[in-house]
This record gives structure tokens, C-alpha cells and sequence, in this order.
């Protein structure tokens, strides 16, 4: 019974955070990175899920060797995470709306504190990632991975 619990939990953590990847795409968020560790989840119960991993765990390191390639991606990173904790704690703070906001005043900051966390770990996210990458393509010069043919 208690293999049974653990293999229905993995399976639902695993479609979760494919499903968050994906959406996190188009989304503030790691999404390449979240999509690889529901992949690896869903890899020890599905051959399909195996298969995939390779080609999704390369695209990710290409995306971030390619984020660290010079300093005006680093920097321009870096300043765009910043901002996203910045507007995260804006939010968490929850403001009343200002006198030139020209919506109505529950248009300001929708979603409220929770939307405010959820800004300030992507970004705390996104500087780990970058001082990962930085270390890892930079510091280290560990060759660019190569897309399978």
C-alpha cells in the first residue's frame, strides 16, 4: 500500500510540474527547468518520459550557457530579475492604488500577496540560475552541450 501512495504521489508531482512548466514558458518562471524535473519524476514510471529528458536537459543548458555568453545578457538578467522581486515586494506590500492609476482600483495589483511570493521566487529563482550558469559557463568553462541530431 505504501509503494502504491509513493507511486501516485511521484506521478502527480511529476504531471504538476510539467503542466507549471509549460505554462511557466509564457509565464515568469524556470520553465525548461520545471518541465526537466517533472521529466525526471515521470522517467521512473514511463519509458516516454525516459526518452524525453535528454533532448529537454540539453535545451536547458544551451538556454543557460547562451544567458551568460556576455555581459549585457548577464546584466540585463540580472536587473529583470531584481525588478521582479522588487515588484514582487510592491505587491506583497499591497499599496492603496494610486491617484493617477486611471482603472478601476481592483485592477491594482490583482492577486494580491500571494502574487507577490510568487514574483519574489521567480526571481530569487532566476539570480540562482544565473549565478549557476555565470559559475558553470564562465568560471568553469564547461563545454556548450550539442542538441542530438
Amino acid at each position: 500500500m505504501k509503494a502504491v501512495v509513493r507511486r501516485v504521489a511521484l506521478e502527480i508531482l511529476g504531471w504538476v510540474l510539467v503542466v507549471a512548466g509549460i505554462a511557466a514558458l509564457v509565464l515568469p518562471g524556470p520553465g525548461l527547468l520545471m518541465i526537466f524535473a517533472g521529466l525526471v519524476i515521470l522517467s521512473q514510471e514511463y519509458e516516454w518520459a525516459e526518452r524525453r529528458l535528454e533532448p529537454v536537459k540539453v535545451r536547458a543548458l544551451r538556454g543557460a550557457a547562451e544567458s551568460v555568453e556576455n555581459w549585457k545578457r548577464i546584466t540585463f538578467s540580472s536587473v529583470v530579475a531584481v525588478g521582479l522581486i522588487a515588484c514582487g515586494v510592491v505587491w506583497i506590500w499591497s499599496p492603496d492604488a494610486p491617484g493617477w492609476w486611471p482603472l478601476s482600483e481592483r485592477w491594482w495589483l490583482p492577486g494580491g500577496p500571494a502574487t507577490g511570493v510568487t514574483q519574489v521566487a521567480s526571481g530569487l529563482i532566476a539570480i540562482g540560475l544565473i549565478v549557476y550558469s555565470y559559475r558553470r559557463f564562465r568560471v568553469r568553462g564547461e563545454p556548450v552541450p550539442e542538441l542530438p541530431d
